[in-house]
C-alpha cells in the first residue's frame, strides 16, 4: 500500500500556480489571465471583472458598458533564445451573435463597447509577462475598429496611443466618452 500523503487543495493550487506563473514567460493560454488581472487592478471598483471560460466580454460597468481584453507578446514562452519578436495581431472579429440590451441578437456585432489591446513588447532576457510596468495598453472603442477579423499592432498604434497600466482607467473613460456623439450612441 502506498503511504504517500494526500495533498491538500491549497498545496495542489500552489503547485499549479507555480507551474503556470512561476517563470517570467507565460504561455498564451494563461497570459490572457495575467493581462486581465492587471487590468482588473487598474479599473476596479468602477469595472467588475466578469470574464469566465469563453465569456463574451471581460469587464462590465454598473451602467452595462462592456470591455473586452486581447493580448499579445513579442516574446513567447516557446521562443528560442535570441529569436525575433513575434508579430502581434489581435482577434477583433465581430461575432455571429452579440448581446445588446440584455438580449442575444443574431447578426455580426461586437459584444463590448471598448477594447483594451494589451501588448508586451520586450524580447530580451528582462521580459517578464507578470510585470505590469512592462505592458502597453491600447484602448479603442468598438465602433472605431475596422470590420476585419484581426488587426495588427501597427494598425492598432494608428488608432490609439499606448498607455501604461497607471493611465489605463483614464484612457478607458476618455475612449468611452467618444462613444456619445451629438446625443446618440455610436457602435450599436
Amino acid at each position: 500500500m502506498d503511504q504517500r500523503c494526500v495533498p491538500t487543495r491549497q498545496e495542489v493550487l500552489a503547485r499549479a500556480v507555480e507551474a503556470i506563473f512561476g517563470g517570467p514567460l507565460v504561455t498564451n493560454t494563461f497570459r490572457s489571465l495575467l493581462a486581465e488581472a492587471m487590468i482588473a487592478q487598474a479599473l476596479e471598483p468602477e469595472w467588475r471583472w466578469c470574464s469566465a471560460d469563453y465569456a463574451s466580454w471581460d469587464f462590465e460597468r454598473a451602467d452595462g458598458k462592456r470591455l473586452e481584453v486581447k493580448n499579445a507578446a513579442a516574446r513567447q514562452s516557446w521562443s528560442a533564445p535570441g529569436a525575433k519578436a513575434c508579430r502581434p495581431s489581435y482577434d477583433i472579429a465581430p461575432r455571429q451573435r452579440a448581446w445588446r440590451n440584455g438580449a442575444l441578437v443574431h447578426g455580426l456585432a461586437r459584444n463590448a463597447e471598448v477594447y483594451v489591446l494589451a501588448h508586451h513588447p520586450l524580447i530580451d532576457d528582462t521580459a517578464d509577462h507578470r510585470d505590469p510596468s512592462q505592458w502597453r495598453f491600447y484602448v479603442i472603442a468598438a465602433w472605431r475598429l475596422p470590420a476585419s477579423g484581426s488587426i495588427s499592432l501597427a494598425k492598432v498604434a494608428a488608432l490609439a496611443c499606448p498607455v501604461s497600466i497607471g493611465g489605463l482607467a483614464q484612457a478607458v473613460s476618455a475612449e468611452l466618452s467618444l462613444e456619445v456623439v451629438s446625443g446618440s450612441v455610436r457602435g450599436d
